[in-house]
């Protein structure tokens, strides 16, 4: 009998900028990784750039993931495809309980010539709506930019043209939203709320005030769902049952060794977002990658 509360299977694994462990955040490498180990969803970071395409990029400027320079938001998309989406941090210690790396199959098709340039959030949709039901998203839309409510207007209409939202209601996908929309924004979530009003929204905590916590629904003004850090879980962790007690589901974020997950599992939560996706699918004990998709 599992002393977990909630079953296995009713756990959201949520592969953090794709299987960032495996290759650099954000590529169509990373997301392929994440549905060749089986997550239920991905993550993924949304700018808009200056000419006003959105990308997938977490950092306000891009020298850290790339090997270029610059804020996103005064680049155009071209200059920002002139560079190399790259691993730039240290790797640091291996994480003990990591299960050996699935293989991604090679296909037959042409070599993606998208590989290692920044990836756009149309390019992403295209890829994870060619096999549907695979994979949720979750999206992340990061404030403040310089395009305020340009972005969650955008968003909203790049997921309507991929089919993944009509009449402000999202497709459901085995039983599930196929998409969410996070944010460290209450602002932008009720932007959200107003252009698609069915549309699941997270809205991301890193700190709850003290005056707070006993009135939860003060925290969340514009969602449906909570996403606290790790440590905000470790200083508090009776907030998951509060959470609960008041209608909305617990989206931790970034949770990347065992004993970490073994702790977010045993209060409850919803949804773990993590860069070790394999790691707890194992822990888990859904093991056993899904065949490769073709990044095509």
């Amino acid at each position: 009998m599992s002393l977990l509360p909630r079953a296995p299977s009713e756990i959201e694994v949520v592969a953090h900028r794709g299987v960032s462990a495996e290759a650099p955040e954000h590529t169509l490498a990373a997301y392929q990784q994440a549905l060749v180990l089986g997550a239920d969803a991905v993550e993924c970071d949304v700018r808009m750039t200056r000419d006003g395409v959105l990308v997938c990029v977490h950092d306000r400027r891009i020298n850290r993931t790339s090997t270029g320079r610059g804020v996103v938001s005064a680049l155009d998309l071209a200059e920002l495809e002139q560079h190399r989406v790259v691993r730039r941090r240290p790797r640091g210690a291996a994480i003990r309980g990591r299960p050996p790396r699935p293989a991604v199959e090679e296909d037959d098709d042409e070599p993606d010539e998208d590989a290692g340039r920044v990836l756009t959030l149309d390019r992403l949709l295209e890829y994870v709506t060619a096999s549907p039901g695979r994979v949720r998203l979750a999206i992340e839309t990061k404030h403040p930019t310089r395009h305020a409510g340009q972005v969650e207007a955008a968003l909203i209409t790049s997921l309507q043209r991929f089919g993944l939202l009509a009449g402000g209601r999202p497709l459901e996908w085995s039983g599930r939203p196929a998409v969410r929309v996070m944010s460290f924004s209450p602002t932008a979530l009720r932007r959200v709320r107003v252009l698609a009003p069915d549309l699941p929204t997270v809205h991301l905590v890193r700190q709850i005030l003290p005056r707070t916590r006993t009135r939860t629904r003060t925290v969340l003004p514009a969602g449906t769902a909570v996403g606290p850090s790790l440590a905000l879980l470790r200083q508090d962790p009776g907030l998951v049952r509060r959470l609960h007690r008041a209608g909305l589901q617990v989206h931790v974020w970034v949770v990347n060794r065992p004993r970490d997950m073994h702790l977010a599992l045993s209060l409850g939560v919803d949804a773990i977002i993590t860069d070790e996706a394999a790691v707890l699918m194992h822990l888990l004990g859904r093991d056993g990658p899904r065949p490769s998709m073709s990044t095509g």
